[in-house]
This record gives C-alpha cells, structure tokens and sequence, in this order.
C-alpha cells in the first residue's frame, strides 16, 4: 500500500487483466558437426542465411578426412531451402591444425594466423601501403602513432609519439619547409586477406605504430574483443609488444619492383572429429534456451562405432534438455533389412527417425573441373529440421509436419512402396516417398518411441512448446504469497493462454471444457505443500492426433434409400 500522509488526491496505476503467457519459440535448430572454418569452442553463432553461415563457416568444398562430403554446409543450404530461418551452428573441429606464417620479424612474435584449425586457414594476406601527400599542417594534427615519411635519399622515416616526430634512434626531427618541398607522406596499410576458399576480407588505413588507433595488431588481434570479431575476422595477426613501428615496416615492405607484400599461411589441417569432440559440442547447445530442434547432418556417414554413438548422444541431449526433439540419419545405401535393424538401437519420445537419403543438386558443381559430380546424396536430417520450421510458421507446432514436400529433392535414394512402408511406418521409421503428380513428399511423422502415448513427432513437439510456455510465463509467480488469490491468477493466465490455443485448432473438443482443464486450488495440494512453499497447478491438454489413416467407407444404394 502507498504510505499517505498528506491530504490530497493521489492517481494510482493498476492492472485488471491476468498475466499473459508468450509461446516460446518453436523452430530455432542446432546442427552438430564438422565445418571448414569457424569457432569450435565458443557458443554456437546464430545465422540466418546461407550466405551467413558461409562468412562464419565456410563455403560447401570437401573436408580433409573420410567422408569428404562437407554435410554440414550442404545441410544448411538444404535447412534455409526448405523454410528454416533460424540456426545455430556447433562445429566440431577434432584435432585439426590452425594455419600459420612465417615469423615476420626475427626473434620476435610476429605472424599472421588463422583464427580458426582447418585446412580452409591455408591463405594468404596481401599488404600495401597507402602513401598520401603531407604537408606541415596535416603531420602537425596526426595522430599519435602515425608514420611518416621524407621522400629523401635515402628516405627518412618518423613515427609520431607524445606528439612528436622521432626518428628510429628516437631522436626528435622538427620538420622543416625544405620536408614538405621535398615531399612528405603519411604512410597506412591496405590488408587483403584470402582464405583457401576464395572467402576475402579487406582492411584500410591501418596503423604501424601501437599507439595508432588503428593499429594492425590491435584491429586483427588474436583475442578480440568479442565472439562477433571472432566470425567477421578470420585472420589475426600475433604480435610482441617489443616489435617496433621500423620494424614492422621494414617486414611489410614490398620487395623490389612489387607493389605489394604477400604472405603465406600453411599448416591448416582437416582431423577426422571423435565421439569426445561431439560430446564437447553437444555441450555447448546445453546453454542455448531458444532451441528446439537438433540434428548432426552427416553423423551416419562415420563408421558404425562413431556414427551410432554420436546418434546416441543427439538423443540424450535432447532427452536431457527436455526442450527439443533430435532428428535422426538412417545410414546411406540401407535396404529395409538394414534400416530396421538400424532403428531398433533407439527409443527415444524425443528422437525421431528419416529414411531414405534425398538427392539433390550440386551446389559445388563446375562443368570445367574433372569429376565434378552435378549431384549429391544428402542425409535427410537437414531438409526435415527446415521442414519443421516451415510448418510451424505456416500451420503451427501442433501440425504434423508430414505431408510437406521436399521442394530442393530431385529425387531419393530410394524410391519406397507401400507395401515397404507398411512395413516400415509401424516400427517409428519416418519415410520419405515420391508420389506422381505430387511430387516428393515427408510420409510419416513418428518418433522412435515404443509408447503409445507419444508415438507422434508433433504431439511431443506441442508437449514441449506447452510446457516451456507456460514455465517461461509463470515466472511471475515465484515467491508471490501462497494462497488462494495467486491460485485464481495462475489459473486465469494459463487457462487464457490454453483458450487461444484452443481457438488456434491445436486442442480436440467443441468447446473449451471438452479441450483443456487448469486446477490450482486445495485439491491440488496438500498441507504439506503449502508449508514448503510449493504451488501445484495440474493443467491437462486434449491435443488433436494426426489423422494418419484416412478412411472413407463407400456403398451402393438404391434411388429410394434412406441415408
């Protein structure tokens, strides 16, 4: 209560409408798994396109170790294809080697380096010097750390420093007319750097001295500031304090006759990922709140020890989380037999499973380079996750997401009949199936789950969207008074946020009581809970099935039957 102590008329603000519960999001992914380039130990970066994943990532060319075939790229263009929007990306770089130069400065640190292991580091950086005019007046107003130089013979060099032109024996030069006669300029850096897949990044008027603003070993500096620099600068350049601005220019000049300086990087490697990798990976997704799909396209095409153990890992880690449901690879080039087999490893609510492989183009493709393939077989994990997100914007989570065509398939690995897929669809195996004048198509929506109660992929996905929701939008209620006016509110906000799910056509029942109930009252708790401060709310949910087996019973009837 305000405390009032004076007369007069006091305005109050107060609310009248319940609390309101915001559905959490439902088609944010995670991909697990190995990249040409890109950080292995921080959070998972957020891209949004392809082109994003490809400044951070790199490009769709081969990795370095068997299988080749770079999933995770082709898989986040198949993600962005087929609807999703939203994506983190947890690479796992094994123990591969990070690219390095030569030391530019003898017995000093002073090399540029990848900032990331992998063979895409092996590059290049190309220096030039930006010579403007000078005169007095604009070497006078120059910042601390500028370098300039008198066009003299030989030349004389001068860096600024506590405002003052020194030479490199760190006596002080006053310039003079006869300087800017015979001609002055004030020296910066054009850097161009070039990874192994053509990616390049530009940055000018760089400073040589370390007090510049600018300075290249601050602007390119092995820890940057934040993780954001990290994805934007693939390049850093290590470099000792004791490196002087003489000899940082004496290291960057240009040979004789060249207008440019270039160094080479060498030494990346691409290292075949283990299962610990994957498990340091997984951990990672742990810390992100928002997502609720995870995949590791490609994990199928490891051996069997690796491949089975990282699809075991997936699914604990979404069965550990609780927030998200993991999508499996069936291995490539399985019959039926072998897939059935395949399968029978999990049972899991939180796992659901994809067969056959889907062909699709070749984004690598180049008519001009030998044994360049026009098309890829991909694992089927990355087109679903973008399916999904597709579906839960167009319909919503509480849609199966089946029936969805798989728009960027030519067409699969295999071509399935339904007698194959009878056999198939019992067992939690989610096919994909080319139907004539439908096109290619998702054709089940099941999880691996042997119980009955959450044999269906959106029925656990709309589970878990409930649950999130209402546990993010009943914060409000933690250390309220436990007692029966907060009971009443809980009840009004989660029955409010149930009714519009009702009115969405995500709960059965012609009318409210028939699709959901809330209790939070004495017959939800007991003495004891109300003196440990626990408030109990039992909320129970009728969510609409899918209608998998569509059947129509057809007759004949005669002209003068009765319906």
């Amino acid at each position: 209560m305000p405390d009032y102590i004076a007369p007069g008329v006091f305005v109050e603000e107060t609310g009248f409408r319940s609390k309101s519960i915001r559905g959490v999001s439902t088609a944010t992914t995670a991909f697990v798994g190995p990249t040409r380039f890109g950080p292995a130990s921080l959070a998972p970066a957020l891209v949004t396109s392809f082109a994003e994943f490809e400044r951070s990532y790199g490009g769709c060319a081969d990795l370095g170790f068997a299988p080749p075939l770079n999933h995770i790229a082709h898989g986040v263009r198949a993600f962005f294809s087929e609807g999703g929007t939203r994506l983190h990306v947890a690479r796992v770089a094994g123990r591969s080697k990070t690219a390095t130069s030569a030391r530019l400065v003898p017995g000093k640190t002073s090399r540029f380096t990848a900032r990331f292991p992998g063979a895409a580091g092996n590059g290049t950086v190309k220096i030039q010097f930006a010579a403007p005019p000078a005169s007095i007046a604009t070497a006078s107003i120059a910042v601390d750390g500028s370098f300039l130089r008198i066009k003299s013979t030989p030349p004389l060099l001068l860096a600024k420093q506590k405002g003052r032109w020194c030479t490199n024996s760190a006596t002080v030069h006053a310039l003079t007319p006869a300087d800017e006669i015979t001609g002055m300029e004030l020296l910066t850096l054009l850097v161009t750097t070039l990874d192994a897949d053509g990616h390049s990044n530009t940055y000018a008027d760089l400073g040589l001295d370390s007090q510049h603003p600018r300075y290249l070993g601050t602007i390119l500096k092995k820890k940057p500031v934040t993780p954001a620099d990290q994805l934007t600068q693939p390049f850093a350049f290590d470099v000792a304090s004791t490196v002087t601005v003489f000899e940082l220019f004496a290291a960057l000049t240009p040979d004789a006759g060249a207008k440019a300086k270039t160094i080479v990087l060498t030494g990346g490697t691409d290292v075949a990922p283990t299962l610990p990798d994957y498990k340091k990976a997984f951990a990672l997704l742990a810390g992100l709140p928002d997502v609720a799909i995870v995949a590791a396209p490609g994990h199928s095409a490891f051996p069997t020890a690796l491949s089975t153990g990282i699809a075991n890992q997936l699914v604990a880690h979404a069965e550990q989380n609780r927030d998200r449901i993991a999508v499996l690879d069936s291995p490539a080039g399985q019959d039926i037999a072998a897939v059935q087999t395949y399968k029978a490893r999990f049972d899991s609510t939180y796992a659901a499973l994809y067969y056959p492989w889907i062909v699709t183009t070749n984004p690598a493709f180049n008519s001009a380079t030998p044994g360049s393939p026009v098309e890829i077989t991909l694992p089927p994990s990355a087109f679903i996750c973008g399916i999904y997100a597709r579906s839960d914007v167009e319909r919503g989570v509480f849609k199966a997401p089946a029936n969805e065509v798989v728009q960027s398939a030519l067409r699969f690995e295999r071509n399935l009949t339904l007698p194959e897929q009878d056999i198939l669809n019992p067992l939690g195996i989610n096919c994909l199936r080319f139907f004539a004048g439908r096109g290619h198509r998702v054709w089940g929506a099941r999880t691996t789950s042997s119980h009955p109660e959450w044999k269906y992929v959106n029925l656990r996905r709309y589970f878990v969207y409930l649950e999130n929701s209402i546990e993010g939008g009943t914060q409000w209620a933690v250390f309220e008074p436990n007692a029966e006016p907060l009971w009443a509110n809980v009840r009004r906000t989660i029955s409010d946020f149930l009714l519009n799910e009702w009115q969405s056509g995500a709960l059965l029942g012609s009318k409210p009581e028939q699709a959901y109930f809330v209790k939070c009252d004495r017959t939800t708790m007991t003495q004891n809970d109300l003196d440990n401060g626990r408030l109990v709310c039992l909320v129970g949910a009728a969510a609409v099935k899918p209608a998998e087996f569509v059947i129509f019973r057809i007759g004949q009837k005669t002209a003068d039957a009765t319906a």
